[in-house]
């Protein structure tokens, strides 16, 4: 694992978790690794109680002896740990890849700090690269689409809006039981403003636009860790 830009990022990150925090635990492959890294700080007597993105992660930590609460046990939590699937200026994000963007901002908004985990690859200038994840109610959801297909016009889209597929070919389904629109924009040059927009919507849950919550972020690459912070 030592040469994982993956692992590597989840490793600097540790330097963050003291005993007795309140933690959120983030969902994806990057965030899998901090979830390993913290069973196996608590096998060595590290005191903390955490709060799942997702019933992955919620499982995974389990499997380890890590405590687990929610937020309404424990509705403030000190720190998120989460991984990103880009990272833009300011630390904006785009989050949602592994579809437990609405778990995962909600525990992120619940905490004093999220700090975001990734390999350099995830750092771009512009955000849009990657199709921004919008999680839709079920109802209504032409609707919905097509409401969202023309805000992806107003601003500017290069791509199409797609409904998520499980590798089987049927319908992606949220932990909450909500679908997910993947908005492939290509790029986002004022994502405060898609994100308010999106917002504005009948039907749509949440999107991927994390803007504002993130303080600090541990970013591998070749040369080593590099710090960021927002």
């Amino acid at each position: 694992m030592s040469d994982d830009p993956k692992w590597l990022a989840a490793k600097a990150a540790m330097v963050e978790v003291q005993s007795g925090m309140r933690l959120g635990l983030g969902t994806g492959s990057t965030a899998k690794h901090f979830v390993d890294l913290v069973g196996s700080a608590v096998a060595g007597g590290l005191d903390v109680i955490c709060v799942p993105t997702s019933e992955k992660t919620a499982e995974q930590a389990r499997s380890l002896g890590i405590r687990l609460t929610d937020l309404e046990t424990t509705p403030e939590l000190d720190l998120t740990v989460d991984g990103a699937d880009e990272l833009g200026p300011g630390l904006a994000l785009i989050k949602g890849g592994g579809g437990a963007l609405l778990r995962e901002k909600i525990v992120a908004a619940a905490s004093r700090r999220m700090v975001v985990i990734a390999d350099a690859s995830k750092r771009v200038e512009t955000l849009g690269r990657f199709p921004l994840p919008v999680e839709v109610n079920h109802f209504g959801i032409g609707a919905t689409s097509a409401a969202i297909v023309r805000l992806m016009r107003e601003f500017g889209a290069e791509g199409e809006l797609r409904r998520r597929l499980k590798a089987d070919g049927t319908p992606f389904v949220t932990d909450g039981g909500h679908a997910i629109l993947d908005a492939f924009f290509g790029r986002i040059p004022r994502p405060e403003a898609v994100a308010k927009a999106l917002a504005d919507i009948p039907g749509v849950v949440e999107h991927g636009l994390f803007i504002g919550l993130c303080k600090r972020a541990y970013v591998a690459g070749a040369a080593g860790v590099d710090v960021l912070d927002g």
